[in-house]
């Protein structure tokens, strides 16, 4: 039977509970006297909190106390200052909590919230990103751990000398992650005991971070996170929502509910910061890279540094023996930004594919093949050999299937009627990465297992996959396993994010199926009442240094039309084929690539925000300015893989797949416009506005 259960598209194993309305969800849990908060949000920019006049709210019947600065309970001071609420009057951003209402029903308390007056002192601030902002620096560190600055030879010259230049900035707007269940959170105090559900990545950290806000011993601490409606980052570490729901419960001594309204989202859990990037690449005339610049400028809070690290695909994706590959961030007076499904990679890439792509047409060579020609044999930022590295098969493939060959490599030749019609490419990169794990495995006498973990389901089928792990390695019909997760009291384990969470957990489960199964091929009789159960960490293996380079790769293809009359681009095909190690289940791996897909596509053609200068304030607030696209804007997704075999990964061989479908999409796309209609775009989204404008002037 082994082989025979990974891989296997088997069905989520909770998608009955979901579409049956079975399935809990933070907010959902009744317990008795429950109450239910409201955040007041900062309505000034930057500033700080002179007074808060409480009095018309706590008259209004059911509201059971109002939290301000200055008498909500005391935290420790949190390693993430995002979450020091309701601890000072200071004013960091709009959007900032100034005060929360708690009342008997969501009702209440919004009305309460709404009722609470707040009067401020304003300080001056800043809100524009701009290359030359005299504040900006250049960080140590961007996010991940990446160097801040990579440089290899003599970049600047080498450009300067090479045959055939590209230079161009391009731009990508604030982004919001905006998942279908908003942040929300349930606290409940038993004495010196508290219990949360909340929705978040990661419960183990959840647990962490309260013990050490409310100086808790963790055993103290229970976070419940069962069911999860999406993240896409936002929910990686714990957002204020979670602290709130704690403080009311514990002022009040009731359970008490926060779900964030989603208007809030955008200035209480992060965004994709800005970015604006400068590409230059210099080649010879046969198209080999001698020179690839890539600086990237963004923006941070002043609560605290987040760098995106959108400059580090250029250190992974071609040979070039001149590199520089930088960063430089600006403190704004804006909401901190975060963790964005793919971050650093999903722009970074646009950028970088776009570029490649405006080579190709200054070489007068196909994309396709500017690509292949430039594929190194070791990743060039660290010189690490690649532990696998089939790009080249992915682009082949892709072109394939997609009738690449029969393209018109010129730029708006292919029209029918109104539409202008092209086609794109782009590659797609995302590292390969697994932290430390631990995981029970347990054999039952009535010849069933449980393995436990507390890993997370933010709608990826992770319980459906670590089952299908457990069972290969078990030697068992799948329906023999039960996967238990989401619960603090499990074994713990790290975040559901940086598409490491099926390798890091299925890690830790294979080594005790491993040794379960072990274990049980030497017992001999009945198994004991209480069963057999082993208990495996990964500490010291799965963070152990690699002496290889580990990432999956893709290339995405897309066809665009382009209505000249409107402005309008509608995305007819999208093709993403993936070399992504072993795929562990084909019917969920699928759905993430097309997910992913999907979110590129809105990336390139609709989503956007925009930071009102005057107020501070994110204007798309919600999902009416928030555009995200609809199955009507997707008509046709395809999403492949390779078959791969990678030795160098885990036990399993397998690589993460959450993220790299998003990454590289809205460069296709772009250049697939680009090809439609000779114009070329460097700042998304592609609106109509933009398209018709561009479109006009040329004409």
């Amino acid at each position: 039977m082994t082989g025979t259960v990974l891989g296997a598209p088997a069905e989520r194993r909770e998608g009955r509970q979901k579409v049956s309305g079975a399935a809990r969800y933070a907010a959902e849990y009744t317990l008795p006297g429950r109450a239910y908060a409201w955040p007041v949000p900062a309505a000034v920019a930057r500033g700080r909190v002179t007074a808060v006049d409480t009095s018309a709210a706590l008259a209004l019947p059911g509201v059971l106390a109002v939290l301000t600065p200055g008498d909500a309970p005391r935290l420790a001071e949190p390693e993430d200052a995002t979450l020091a609420v309701l601890q000072n009057p200071d004013v960091p951003h709009r959007g900032w909590c100034v005060a929360l209402a708690v009342a008997d029903t969501p009702e209440a308390a919004r009305a309460a919230a709404r009722a609470v007056g707040v009067r401020y002192r304003t300080t001056p601030h800043d809100t524009e990103l701009t290359l030359d902002h005299p504040d900006g620096y250049e960080p140590e560190e961007a996010n991940g751990g990446y160097p801040g600055r990579v440089r290899q030879g003599d970049p600047e010259g080498a450009f300067a000398g090479a045959d055939v230049r590209v230079e161009a900035l391009y731009r990508v707007p604030p982004l919001h992650n905006h998942p279908m269940e908003p942040h929300a959170s349930t606290a409940h105090w038993d004495g010196d005991r508290l219990t949360v559900w909340t929705s978040t990545q990661g419960g183990t950290v959840v647990r962490s971070v309260l013990a050490q806000l409310f100086e808790l011993p963790e055993d103290s601490v229970t976070v419940v996170s069962e069911h999860v409606g999406g993240g896409f980052g936002s929910k990686g570490t714990p957002r204020p929502d979670v602290v709130l729901a704690v403080m009311a419960a514990r002022r009040t001594g009731r359970p008490v509910t926060l779900a964030l309204p989603r208007r809030h989202l955008p200035t209480a859990v992060g965004h994709r910061a800005p970015t604006i990037q400068r590409l230059r690449l210099g080649a010879s005339p046969d198209g080999r890279l001698t020179a690839l610049l890539h600086e990237v400028t963004t923006h941070t809070s002043r609560v605290k540094e987040f760098v995106e690290q959108a400059a580090v695909p250029s250190r992974i994706m071609y040979a070039t023996p001149h590199l520089l590959s930088s960063h430089r961030v600006v403190p704004l007076d804006v909401p901190s930004p975060s963790w964005m499904r793919a971050p650093g990679e999903a722009p970074g890439m646009y950028a970088l594919e776009s570029a490649m792509d405006e080579l190709a047409d200054a070489l007068g060579m196909d994309p396709v093949e500017l690509r292949l020609r430039n594929e190194p044999d070791r990743e060039p930022g660290s010189g690490k050999p690649f532990s696998s590295r089939h790009l080249a098969e992915c682009l082949r493939e892709g072109a394939r299937r997609f009738g690449w060959a029969d393209r018109d490599p010129r730029p708006g030749n292919r029209r029918e009627g109104p539409l202008l019609i092209g086609t794109g490419v782009a590659a797609a990169t995302y590292p390969t990465m697994a932290v430390p794990a631990t995981a029970t495995a347990h054999a039952l006498p009535d010849g069933t297992f449980a393995v436990r973990i507390n890993a997370t389901d933010i709608g990826t089928g992770a319980r459906t996959v670590l089952a299908q792990i457990a069972a290969d390695v078990l030697d068992v019909p799948l329906d023999r396993v039960r996967t238990d997760i989401g619960h603090s009291d499990l074994p713990p384990a790290w975040v559901a994010g940086g598409s490491m969470g099926s390798a890091s957990w299925g890690w830790a489960v294979h080594e005790a199926c491993a040794e379960l199964a072990s274990r049980l091929a030497a017992h001999t009789g009945p198994l004991p009442v209480e069963g057999i159960e082993v208990r495996a960490d990964t500490s010291g293996k799965a963070d152990a240094d690699s002496p290889y380079a580990r990432h999956a790769f893709g290339a995405h293809f897309a066809e665009t039309a382009v209505d000249t009359v409107t402005g309008e681009v509608r995305v007819r095909r999208l093709l993403g084929i993936f070399a992504a190690g072993r795929i562990l289940n084909a019917r969920t791996a699928r759905s993430q690539f097309t997910g992913a897909m999907t979110m590129g596509l809105g990336m390139a053609l609709t989503e956007h925000s925009t930071v009102d200068g005057a107020f501070g304030d994110f204007t798309e607030a919600d999902l009416a300015a928030y555009h995200v696209p609809a199955h009507a804007d997707v008509p046709d997704v395809e999403a492949d893989w390779l078959d791969e075999d990678d030795p160098h990964l885990n036990p399993m061989g397998s690589k993460g797949i959450g993220e790299i479908g998003i990454v590289g999409t809205a460069a296709a796309i772009g250049n697939a416009v680009h090809h439609a209609t000779g114009i070329r775009f460097r700042e998304l989204p592609l609106t109509p506005d933009r398209i018709l404008t561009a479109l006009l002037s040329e004409g």
